[in-house]
């Protein structure tokens, strides 16, 4: 399943990726400073990697690539649970440092979301943002996504507990702009 623009594809996860994954686990620099969540075992990339290929059940990776097969970063989705079909799903992305303010991160969200309306029976994507990243603020919004408030207090970010921003775009929205 490649989905992909002109300067973006998302791609599954392969195993020479796992390298960079691991990093993303044990080098703060890659992530911070809005997706940082502290050291977790690198071992647990390679375990999930081994078991489906992070195309799971309950949640699911891509690599964001360039026309040149660069990772340029990651997408990921999980399905909220429902009492019906999946009909949300929740959505996060990280750019790794040197790919950031190129605008990948909007296309690569806007192709996840379009994929997942196109494969599943969502209605609705969300995802949520850190209050101060204006930069993800851009990309959700210059992807088709709607701003809809603020979240208190979601989440122990840098120490302390901080506001986040909820998103979404749902199956009836116009296509984005971009």
């Amino acid at each position: 399943m490649p989905a992909e623009a002109d300067d973006v594809r998302l791609r599954p996860v392969t195993e020479s990726d796992l390298t960079v994954l691991e990093g993303l686990d044990t080098d703060r620099a890659l992530s911070e400073p809005f997706e940082w969540r502290g050291f977790a075992n690198p071992g647990a990339r390679r375990e999930r990697w081994e078991r489906d290929g992070y195309l799971g059940a309950r949640d699911s990776l891509l690599v964001v690539s360039l026309p040149d097969d660069t990772f340029a970063g990651i997408v990921n989705w999980r399905a909220i649970a429902s009492s019906g079909p999946p009909g949300v799903f929740e959505i996060g992305i990280l750019l790794l440092p040197e790919h950031r303010g190129k605008g990948y991160g909007t296309r690569a969200q806007q192709l996840l979301a379009d994929y997942l309306f196109a494969t599943t029976p969502a209605n609705r994507i969300e995802a949520t943002t850190e209050i101060d990243n204006l930069a993800e603020h851009r990309a959700l919004e210059n992807a088709g996504f709607v701003r809809e408030g603020v979240l208190r207090g979601r989440g122990f970010v840098r120490g302390q507990w901080q506001d986040g921003l909820m998103y979404s775009r749902l199956r009836d929205d116009p296509p984005s702009a971009s």
